[in-house]
């Protein structure tokens, strides 16, 4: 191999990674309520959202509408959202408050940096349970 593959290799591996990052590619950190809504009305049909806490790590959410609750997960480099009836399963958890969704396959979400007064807040008219 020669400096001139190298350094075409290494150009193009640049040039794919700009165009990733325009692209927007891969992102899927839930940074704020508003994008956490975003995600949501984006994935769910008829969805509204209206308010919304996000986890400090920005891997979960909850956002609240429709009488309903989204929950939202970072799944790799996506956001995968579910709708959820009330009411809410909510257990505390050492690092937060952790939703537990009746789905194997989507399991629990853990809220961290969340208490479960902040998700009670959230719900409104959404009945919300602790399970111990």
């Amino acid at each position: 191999m020669d400096w001139y593959q190298l350094g075409g290799s290494l150009a193009a591996i640049l040039a794919l990674a700009g165009i990733a990052r325009l692209l927007r590619l891969g992102e899927s950190r839930i940074d704020s309520p508003a994008k956490a809504i975003e995600f949501a009305e984006h994935a769910l049909v008829g969805f509204h959202g209206e308010r919304a806490i996000v986890s400090e790590d920005g891997g979960a959410a909850l956002v609240a509408g429709n009488g309903t609750i989204a929950v939202l997960k970072r799944h790799g480099a996506k956001v995968v959202v579910r709708r959820l009836l009330p009411p809410l399963k909510l257990r505390e958890a050492v690092e937060g408050v952790t939703v537990e969704t009746g789905e194997t396959l989507f399991g629990a979400v853990t809220l961290r940096g969340v208490l479960v007064a902040e998700v009670r807040a959230l719900g409104g008219e959404v009945v919300l349970r602790t399970v111990h």
